[in-house]
């Protein structure tokens, strides 16, 4: 079911276009990476999207109406910038944010209660904020983008402080999320978490889409002929064809990308009379190879 559309919006300041002709849907059960490189505009379409601010022009609809205010209770949102305030206590600050989404009584204190377990930060509640590290801080705010249970989350880079082992939390809340139904918009600067969890990929560049779509169809299309050898004999061999474009030697395997209009086949062929083969892997392109590719290319798929 589709939650979010954004139909070819626009923003400009002082003359300047910060988002051009960015379109996207959100569907239901998907999570949704919104990437691109600093000052591409993810913020300010994110910002857009929640109506803090309004385009100059395109449309925006949310469960299938027009954006209002009223309609943000469905949302959960973590902004790019944190805003806490830091002198109120922890339990007291998550309480006032469920409160602004209608949450009540016993069930909002018991929300509070085990979302601060979940997190690890049961024994702070009766904490300031401000008496909190970074990442702890980060940790309640992301707190009070799940607590009200909304349909939709967009979170703006939600790994920012966190530790190994609490960005791996996060990744699991968020795949919960997911297998219950719930839309989820991600923008971060980690693709190798984008590409764990991320179903669909948004890249904007310059303000412009890059590129549009599912994230496995995506590393087909754009991943590098790249692929993984085990042998014994002379690499130099591998190395010095005209058609290798890059050679890593790992030790006890090398990794080869090859030119565009090249084959492994081709390769192999090459290669195997002169060399002894004992492991042949295709490696598909990580999702940050893929990124510094387009955004340095300045290619343009939208």
């Amino acid at each position: 079911m589709e939650v979010l559309k954004v139909e070819n919006i626009n923003k400009s300041f002082d003359g300047v276009h910060a988002v051009k002709e960015v379109s996207l849907k959100i569907e239901t059960g998907k999570i949704y990476g919104l990437l691109g490189p600093n000052g591409a505009g993810k913020t300010t379409t994110i910002r857009m999207i929640m109506n803090i601010i309004v385009p100059d022009s395109g449309k925006i609809t949310l469960f299938n109406q027009p954006m209002e205010d009223s309609l943000k209770a469905k949302i959960g949102y973590l902004p790019e910038e944190r805003g806490v305030y830091p002198k109120m206590k922890v339990h007291e600050f998550l309480k006032f944010l469920g409160e602004l989404h209608d949450m009540r009584g016993a069930g909002l204190d018991e929300q509070v209660d085990l979302w601060l377990k979940r997190f690890d930060l049961a024994t702070m509640g009766h904490f300031k904020v401000e008496e909190l590290s970074k990442g702890n801080q980060q940790k309640v705010q992301l707190i009070g983008s799940f607590l009200h249970d909304p349909q939709l989350l967009i979170l703006d880079e939600p790994f920012s402080g966190l530790d190994p082992v609490n960005v791996n939390l996060v990744k699991e809340i968020i795949m919960e999320f997911k297998e219950q139904g719930k839309a989820i918009i991600l923008s971060t600067h980690m693709m190798d978490a984008a590409e764990k969890i991320c179903d669909h990929v948004y890249l904007i560049n310059k303000g412009q889409k890059v590129l549009d779509g599912e994230l496995d169809k995506i590393q087909q299309q754009y991943g590098h002929n790249s692929v993984q050898l085990e042998y014994k004999g002379d690499g130099k061999i591998i190395e010095k064809l005209p058609f290798v474009e890059k050679f890593n030697d790992f030790g006890n395997f090398v990794e080869v990308q090859l030119k565009d209009g090249h084959s492994v086949n081709e390769l192999l062929e090459n290669i195997i009379p002169h060399i002894e083969i004992y492991r042949v892997q295709a490696k598909r392109s990580s999702l940050n190879e893929i990124f510094i590719s387009l955004v340095k290319g300045g290619e343009h798929h939208a």
